[in-house]
């Protein structure tokens, strides 16, 4: 078959990929010049850092998927990263999450006595429940309904308590709040509100002990290039500048795409832009009401310097997390005391800057939508470098050798829903059977992949929905 796919991206690249392999004759529309969407970049100067995921989780799925593309393991490396992470409070206390459980009952110990005997429930009962929800729900598409709503399934989300939010749930094994929110901040690796994201969500900060937390030597976006010497040898098409303005459609057949350089026609289209845009290329599609992810603050920093002591993944806690998530989720305002999460990937890689210089990102999360007036950004930027330096990162203003600022506007002008980060929300509504499935609509021969589809956000997440995407293709 013909298949064009409008975007490039990694759930574009992979499904590309999959499907050339397939003996399929693939081309890829890109309106930029450049392949990866989200898994980017952001260089300057000699140095390079990761513009938007930075948390490599479930290795094994990635490997697998990857493999599945073509591309064997041994063409990247990926380096573990034990402590997990290191959460820095006000009053100058620390709680470091590690994947050595021993360890780790020692620092709960040592910094929440008595909560013990709750982490050693948590993780039994989580290791449960991952290995029956990742078989029920993220290896299977739920195109027809029906097939989520099985009495399987539902006795299923009873057992995994579906009903409970990633919050409430934390707060069935934790007393402290500290605690409660370090066992469900992760929802925000996708966009979600730790105290609306359903319980199924609480799978996230588990794997991080399962599975752990990784790095990508010389960042998560070197995939890129992998995958474009994979695409040129498989003799995919790469229309770089093709800006899809339409998909052409015939009542219940989409027949090709129309874009900046011409019209082309395909026997099967995949949209893997951020998919709640799709409804502007179907001009008599009336758009459905998606609630989008949350937004980011995001600093790209160039530092003169390499901070030794301090941890490769940080968070920068408040004195009232739920406050704040409450001013992004609910509020539709940016904290004057919010959390912050730091990456300083050159405590591990000297790839990324000159010798003896390094990088760091920090990101803060903050609404989407465009109701808020960005201008004072600079001004904001300051506060939060302000906060590190007194913190976390000593002399931190002298450091800096160049900065670079992105908010939600910035994103949306890259074609992300409303500014959201991270593709639409993992709400109740929008997960499981209620999230746009890989294929989406009433046309026959038009389909979806990306973070806003099912089975949802996060590299090896989405890698799993191209996986989905090609089943579904090869079925029919």
């Amino acid at each position: 078959m013909k298949i064009g796919i409008v975007g490039g991206g990694i759930g574009g690249m992979v499904s590309a990929l999959m499907l050339a392999r397939k003996g399929h004759e693939v081309t890829i529309h890109e309106r930029t010049n450049a392949l990866g969407g989200r898994l980017a970049f952001v260089e300057k100067d000699g140095y390079k850092i990761d513009k938007g995921p930075t948390i490599v989780l479930l290795p094994e799925m990635i490997y697998e998927f990857l493999e599945k593309a073509g591309i064997r393991k041994d063409e990247f490396e990926m380096v573990r990263c034990d402590p997990l992470y290191r959460m820095i409070y006000p009053d100058g206390s620390t709680f470091t999450k590690t994947s050595d459980i021993s360890k780790q009952l020692d620092e709960i110990k040592a910094m929440f006595p008595g909560e013990e005997e709750g982490f050693i429930n948590y993780l039994s009962d989580m290791r449960k429940r991952f290995a029956k929800g990742k078989k029920a729900f993220l290896e299977k598409s739920f195109i027809n309904k029906k097939d989520f709503f099985t009495f399987e399934n539902m006795k299923l989300l009873l057992e995994l308590k579906a009903h409970q939010t990633v919050r409430s749930q934390a707060s069935h094994y934790f007393k402290d709040k500290r605690l409660q929110d370090a066992f469900s901040l992760q929802t925000l690796y996708i966009g979600g509100n730790p105290s609306s994201s359903p319980a199924l969500y609480s799978l996230v900060p588990f794997s991080e002990y399962e599975h752990g937390i990784w790095y990508i030597k010389g960042g998560y976006a070197s995939l890129n290039s992998i995958l474009e010497q994979h695409i040129r040898k498989e003799g995919i098409e790469v229309k770089y500048g093709s800006s899809v303005e339409e998909l052409i459609t015939k009542q219940k057949d989409c027949k090709g795409i129309r874009s900046t350089d011409g019209e082309f026609y395909y026997d099967k289209v995949i949209f893997n832009g951020d998919f709640p845009m799709i409804h502007n290329l179907l001009k008599t599609q009336k758009p459905p009401k998606y609630k989008p992810s949350s937004g980011c603050l995001l600093l790209y920093i160039g530092l003169d310097r390499i901070y030794h002591e301090v941890d490769v993944h940080q968070f920068f806690m408040t004195n009232d997390f739920r406050t704040h998530m409450n001013n992004v989720f609910k509020h539709g305002s940016v904290s004057k005391d919010p959390a912050i999460y730091t990456f300083h990937p050159s405590k591990i890689d000297d790839s990324l800057a000159p010798q003896g210089k390094g990088v760091l990102y920090a990101l803060i999360p903050v609404p989407s939508g465009n109701d808020l007036n960005w201008n004072n950004k600079k001004e904001l930027a300051a506060d939060i470098i302000q906060l590190l330096e007194e913190r976390g990162f000593p002399n931190l203003k002298e450091a800096i050798q160049w900065m670079e600022i992105r908010t939600p506007v910035d994103a949306e002008i890259d074609g992300l829903f409303e500014g959201g980060s991270f593709g639409i929300a993992p709400t109740l509504s929008q997960s499981g059977a209620f999230r746009p499935q890989v294929k989406p609509l009433q046309y026959n021969n038009l389909y979806a992949v990306g973070a806003s589809i099912h089975p949802g956000g996060g590299i090896p997440i989405v890698m799993q929905g191209a996986d989905l995407l090609v089943k579904e293709i090869e079925r029919v």
